[in-house]
């Protein structure tokens, strides 16, 4: 797994500077961003970690950005700056899905919390989405047959009753039942419930 990493977008350069001091105190890798365009044409959705950025900036804002990667399903969590003009802006970005926000002048080790917190969050929803697309591919290499042989053992059917709903004998339902059980790295049928409710609310 990459390191996380704390991108920066903010068109103050001063402001960039002391926020990468801050956070590279804590041995935590920051990328900076003078514009949000910047940031667009150099970020990599690859790299785990999380998003500080400026709610004004010339150009394409803050805002215009969240907007922007929500339209790409980039979920990168951000975490706002604002002045104390920008509040009520910086609350209608966290409604729209934005982590936090934090309020110039801001307490060094607040801000670090919060940072501490959205790259947990990031690691969280990497690790859950490695986990549909895992579940996806599982899935995606059943043939029909082991579908709806799976489907009918998730509903509790036995091997009799699975044979006899699709016309097959009991030993092709076994032996189709063991390729399932094989593919989906199942251990018993309580796995093949637990795998099936996870697909579906994917």
């Amino acid at each position: 797994m990459n390191e996380p990493t704390v991108f920066i977008v903010d068109d103050d350069q001063a402001v960039a500077r002391s926020l990468r001091w801050l956070i590279e105190s804590v041995r935590l890798k920051v990328e900076t961003f003078s514009s949000a365009q910047a940031f667009i044409d150099g970020y990599d959705a690859g790299k785990p970690g999380c998003l500080v950025l400026d709610v004004r900036m010339p150009g394409m804002s803050g805002l215009d950005l969240q907007e922007r990667l929500a339209a790409q399903r980039i979920h990168v969590p951000i975490i706002f700056i604002t002045g104390h003009g920008d509040v009520q802006m910086a609350v209608r970005a966290v409604q729209a899905g934005a982590f936090d926000f934090v309020e110039k002048p801001f307490n060094d080790q607040d801000l670090l919390d919060r940072i501490q917190k959205a790259i947990a969050l990031d690691a969280d929803q990497r690790g859950k989405e490695a986990l549909r697309v895992q579940l996806r591919s599982l899935f995606a290499g059943l043939t029909p047959r082991e579908r709806e042989v799976l489907d009918l053992v998730v509903e509790g059917l036995s091997n009799k009753a699975i044979a006899n709903s699709l016309g097959l004998s009991a030993k092709t339902v076994e032996v189709h039942r063991a390729k399932v059980m094989d593919k989906m790295q199942a251990r018993s049928v309580s796995d093949l419930v637990k795998l099936s409710i996870q697909n579906q609310a994917g």
